[in-house]
């Protein structure tokens, strides 16, 4: 490797070198799938990644950070996460550790608390849920709406989550409202109507939850096609409670991830490896309800691209550190901590349909993730340790 640059270097260049094993996510720029650099240093300018290299050859810039001997990540890409909500339900997961079984119902409970908050309890809260993430090395990261279930709620959900990123998800779908659970047709019809026409101009995706106790294949392929006539593209909640059609839905729909696929047959890991849908594996879920994990190695034998996400919510999965989800992938789900940490960037990119963050080559945008170790694979060897020691974000 002798190191890539692009074009010259303006005046508030920065240099990061002392780079005991940069993580480039571009096999062209170093050994693996990973594209590990040793010794390497990188240049950001412009909120890009300009050069990559050996530190012996780094060019002079403007600025320099030493890390002696760190590792270098990119950012953390998370591609799946309900930050949109008021309230939490530790109470229901203290009961689900007791015996009960999770159910999608308790969304219920943090719908009726976020139509009670006002704009300034829901922005607070997402301002903090997104802090988090960034503070555990997550650069970019998608939000849904889904909490409120009317109109309004929906809509004003999907206007703050817009604040704090491009990468936001209509999810009205996400569960039959109260008030329609005699008409879920009906509900349907809102869904993919007035609801819709509100909340579209602030969303970037469409989701639906295809599974039991939600929406069925029939409803969760009106909701899409309503999405893509609105130019919203596709994702879908899919195969987490039980085996069913939301992931032949989503690659139907060509959506960009089927998320959770917790319950997959061979047909299904066929449908998927033949198209560009990523399975989004969400390991925070499986552990906090104590449902069986995925078999993401299966999945990633059989050619499925591979993405992992926090799923952060107050019900099923209330955490926002990618680290936490990379270790449980590797110990429950059959990754080796490379795919893991592949799976966290690249992955989450792809799953977004997004190439310029998840990789650390030229020209990528320069999030930059600084470990206060010296190899990805502590990530997953030092579980629970707080390892993410800076964070760069758009150089």
């Amino acid at each position: 490797m002798t190191g890539e640059r692009l074009g010259s270097f303006g005046p508030g260049a920065t240099a990061v070198t002392g780079i005991a094993e940069l993580v480039t996510n571009d096999p062209a720029a170093g050994e693996g799938p990973l594209g590990l650099v040793r010794d390497a240093a990188l240049v950001v300018d412009g909120g890009q990644v300009v050069w990559v290299g050996p530190t012996a050859r780094c060019p002079a810039a403007d600025t320099a950070i030493a890390v002696d001997g760190a590792a270098v990540l990119p950012g953390f890409v998370d591609s799946h996460a309900h930050l949109a909500f008021a309230g939490d339900r530790a109470a229901e997961f203290a009961a689900r550790m007791a015996g009960e079984p999770y159910a999608a119902g308790g969304i219920q409970d943090t719908v009726a608390r976020t139509r009670a908050a006002d704009d300034d309890v829901l922005r607070a809260n997402l301002g903090r849920l997104a802090a988090e993430l960034r503070r555990s090395g997550t650069t970019t990261f998608e939000v849904k709406s889904g909490y409120g279930l009317t109109v309004a709620d929906e809509e004003r959900s999907l206007r703050l989550a817009r604040e704090a990123t491009p990468e936001t998800t209509f999810l009205g779908a996400h569960v039959v409202a109260p008030e329609y659970a005699d008409d879920p047709a009906g509900y349907v019809d809102l869904v993919t109507g007035p609801m819709l026409a509100a909340c579209a101009p602030h969303a970037r995706w469409v989701d639906v939850f295809c599974d039991r106790g939600a929406f069925d294949a029939d409803q969760a392929r009106a909701v899409l096609a309503a999405g893509a006539a609105r130019g919203l593209m596709p994702r879908v909640h899919a195969n987490q409670l039980q085996h069913g059609d939301g992931i032949r839905v989503a690659v139907e729909a060509g959506a960009a991830s089927a998320d959770h696929c917790t319950f997959t047959t061979e047909a299904d890991l066929e449908l998927l490896s033949g198209s560009r849908t990523v399975a989004t594996l969400l390991p925070g879920a499986e552990f906090s309800t104590r449902a069986p994990y995925p078999d993401g190695r299966r999945m990633l034998d059989a050619g499925v691209t591979v993405a992992l996400a926090t799923d952060c919510n107050p019900g099923s999965s209330y955490t926002t550190s990618m680290p936490f989800c990379i270790a449980v992938a590797v110990r429950e789900m059959g990754l080796t901590p490379a795919e893991a940490v592949w799976a966290a960037t690249a992955g989450g990119a792809a799953a977004l349909r997004r190439d310029d963050v998840g990789r650390l080559a030229v020209g990528a945008r320069a999030d930059v993730v600084v470990l206060d170790a010296p190899s990805h694979v502590h990530l997953s060897y030092r579980p629970g340790v707080d390892l993410v020691a800076r964070v760069l974000e758009a150089g």
